[in-house]
């Protein structure tokens, strides 16, 4: 189970996604004298809970599949990840890690790496913001439990110690070494990106080109639905208690393409009339103070898009644009001013002509 769960999520909706049986003209195929129309294929279904929040997936195809077999190879695939990245199970891959106080390299296998060498590459381009070891902020926060208060400065001053990438060295393509042996590493703020790839390659790998795949609000699809409509994605108001459309996607049908949000509008707790969002600064230990309420990231990589969604969130509107344009980062900012929403669109995005915002 991971923190991210519920909190920074695009607001997903399936528009029209039952099978919608028009009886359109198909291809005759003549065997044993015989003629036989196709008729339009349903689209399949597959959902449930995971990482602390649910997960839905919508598919279809032309050819026979094994429905039970493929949600079954979905489910394997999840507690899979579960086992390698939960901060929930002692037992897994980074709770291993993260339990061992040393300064010696360790294993922890192909996939933490990969996350590790992604989450780095935005660490340095959000000049520190972005950070996998902030787990020790999170908790005098109060973020993981059900009592956020604000800690004393003192407290966060000594908390601050226990932060930082730069203390975590990647040794190989399988090993991590800590340079500060109390350093630990929370994957969550990538973790369901990296699990919406995972699971939308299972369904390739099952011959399945058309789907769409969502974890807490995280998606991908590829194709379109049966009629050849394109997947449409709702994102939400980012305002607390609204579950408003505030933008309507119209998904590409010839190419992958994923959607993940960072909103600081879910998780959050009031103290003496002022907000503190969930979105904390790694360089300052305080949670982020400006108007910047939502971005969405659009892009081929999930994992990518997981992690530059808050880091870009972190940074703030102008700082986070310029640094969106400097790595060609398709987003969408949203700024809350007042009762006013306003928008702006990162060069890489409103280049993006693949994906049509409404």
């Amino acid at each position: 189970m991971f923190i991210k769960q519920t909190i920074d999520r695009t607001f997903y909706k399936n528009f029209n996604l039952k099978a919608v049986h028009f009886f359109h003209p198909c291809a005759l195929m003549l065997s044993l004298a015989l003629l036989t129309a196709c008729s339009e294929p349903a689209i399949q279904k597959i959902e449930g809970h995971a990482q602390g929040t649910t997960y839905h997936i919508s598919y279809w195809s032309k050819l026979p599949t094994d429905s039970q077999g493929i949600e079954k190879s979905i489910k394997d695939e999840l507690q899979a990840i579960d086992k390698v990245l939960s901060n929930y199970r002692p037992d897994s891959t980074i709770e291993v890690f993260n339990s061992i106080e040393n300064t010696q390299s360790q294993e922890v296998g192909a996939e933490i790496v990969e996350l590790v060498r992604t989450a780095r590459g935005v660490y340095q381009a959000s000049q520190g913001c972005y950070d996998l070891t902030t787990k020790p902020l999170f908790n005098i926060w109060g973020f993981h439990g059900d009592n956020p208060a604000i800690p004393t400065q003192e407290k966060i001053a000594n908390t601050l110690s226990l932060i930082g990438m730069d203390k975590l060295e990647v040794v190989d393509d399988t090993h991590l070494r800590k340079q500060q042996a109390n350093i630990k590493v929370d994957l969550s703020s990538i973790a369901q990106g990296y699990s919406v790839g995972k699971l939308s390659r299972v369904l390739e790998q099952q011959g399945i080109n058309d789907y769409l795949v969502e974890i807490g609000g995280e998606l991908q699809t590829r194709g379109a639905k049966p009629d050849e409509q394109p997947w449409r994605i709702a994102l939400e108001r980012p305002l607390p208690s609204e579950q408003h459309m505030q933008k309507r996607l119209t998904m590409p049908k010839d190419s992958v393409m994923a959607v993940m949000t960072s909103g600081t509008y879910n998780h959050y707790f009031e103290h003496e009339g002022k907000r503190y969002s969930h979105i904390i600064d790694a360089r300052t230990g305080w949670p982020i103070e400006h108007d910047l309420v939502s971005v969405t990231v659009i892009t081929d990589n999930p994992t990518v898009a997981d992690a530059w969604d808050t880091a870009l969130l972190c940074l703030g509107q102008e700082t986070g644009l310029k640094a969106a344009n400097d790595a060609n980062i398709p987003a969408l900012f949203i700024q809350q001013q007042g009762t006013n929403l306003i928008e702006t669109r990162s060069a890489a995005l409103m280049a993006l002509d693949k994906v049509i915002i409404e």
